[in-house]
């Protein structure tokens, strides 16, 4: 069954949905016609695939020759209730899961297929033919919101604005109440210790352990109303970005409180706070101080960007930090939103403080 509604004709390219593998090295395009693989930096496409009918997800499991595809466009390849998992190489479909109503998001790994629908997330084991494992109910996910690390699944709870994380080891789960309004992102840091919410506000991040489920940080974006569109923390969890309908990029350092799992990556960060705009000599003061005063309004005792700069592209698609210091933001849509943009933290101009700046941009659906 074909659930996918057809998409009047445009005339241009369009990217239907972008997607970073899991170390952001490479990135995948779904367009009207297959999809597209680029290396995230520099941007450059690695192959092209011409399946004349539309993909409207792709997710890439690493660098390897499978794909997770679901139908999308004008005409769409696959119904939008199926998951295909793809062989590159063969250029076949290896197994396919259907589903009774449309598919929002997936995500794979090694040993598990994610795919979330409206209301629920169904979890398979990656094998042939696919084990089904659990079954989880959300409250209403029209964004398929899910995160996905080597040991915790998180994804929206049964309530507007909770959090579920369930521990694909032991399959112990736990809610966290992040928010009161509808969560609008979520994340999970690549060493799995971290993961940051944000709501439908669009003021505030949150960043919570993974191990004791306790806030670590709540991250101001700004005080008015903002559509978020990415969050993604830094490989070693010490810095987090943040982007949203206001075109703006913020980076936030993150606190030296973590689970133990990165306890030497946050002690560094600590150690290095007078190069990421703290003043130096003792504790880390932007954590010390007003954080700790009773009383005081939320926007005080919240951590505001240290950096931040202007993007291009349409914003709505993928966040990734490639290193410590860099950033691509690879936005989906048509013609001019669709663009991939880096950008790099450097020294600034007042001792002790860096600034973000682009580094470079490209129209990749333009990229031969």
């Amino acid at each position: 069954m074909n659930v996918r509604p057809q998409i009047a004709e445009s005339g241009r390219s369009k990217a239907l949905s972008v997607s970073l593998n899991q170390d952001n090295s490479c990135f995948a395009v779904g367009v009207d016609s297959g999809f597209y693989i680029y290396h995230s930096d520099p941007c450059t496409r690695q192959e092209a695939k011409n399946l004349e009918a539309g993909i409207g997800i792709v997710e890439m499991l690493g660098r390897s020759n499978f794909l997770a595809l679901v139908g999308g466009g004008r005409a769409p390849k696959f119904p939008q209730n199926k998951v295909v998992i793809w062989n590159d190489v063969k250029a076949i479909t290896a197994f396919s899961l259907e589903f009774r109503s449309e598919i929002k998001a997936v995500r794979i790994s090694r040993s598990r297929i994610i795919a979330v629908l409206l209301n629920s997330v169904h979890i398979y084991a990656f094998s042939q033919p696919p084990e089904k494992l659990h079954v989880f109910e959300t409250v209403d996910n029209p964004l398929g919101l899910v995160a996905l690390s080597a040991r915790t699944l998180a994804f929206p709870g049964r309530k507007a604005g909770y959090l579920q994380l369930f521990d694909l080891s032991t399959g112990n789960v736990t809610i966290i109440p992040a928010h009161t309004t509808p969560l609008a992102a979520i994340t999970i840091s690549p060493n799995g210790d971290l993961i940051a919410t944000a709501s439908e506000r669009g003021t505030l991040v949150r960043v919570y352990s993974t191990i004791t489920s306790s806030k670590v940080a709540e991250l101001r974006r700004g005080l008015d109303h903002a559509t978020i569109f990415s969050v993604a923390i830094s490989p070693s969890s010490r810095r987090l970005a943040v982007t949203s309908d206001k075109s703006t990029i913020h980076v936030f350092d993150l606190p030296p409180t973590a689970p133990p799992s990165a306890a030497a990556n946050l002690s560094l960060a600590a150690e290095s706070s007078a190069s990421v705009g703290t003043p130096p000599g003792g504790d880390n003061k932007k954590w010390s101080f007003l954080s700790k005063i009773p009383l005081l309004p939320k926007y005080f005792s919240s951590e505001w960007s240290f950096a931040h700069a202007s993007f291009e592209g349409g914003g709505r698609g993928c966040l990734g930090w490639t290193d410590e210091d860099t950033v691509v933001l690879v936005s989906s849509g048509e013609d001019q939103q669709a663009k991939w943009e880096k950008f790099v933290l450097v020294d600034g101009e007042m001792q002790g403080t860096l600034e973000l700046q682009r580094e470079g941009w490209r129209r990749y659906l333009d990229t031969e």
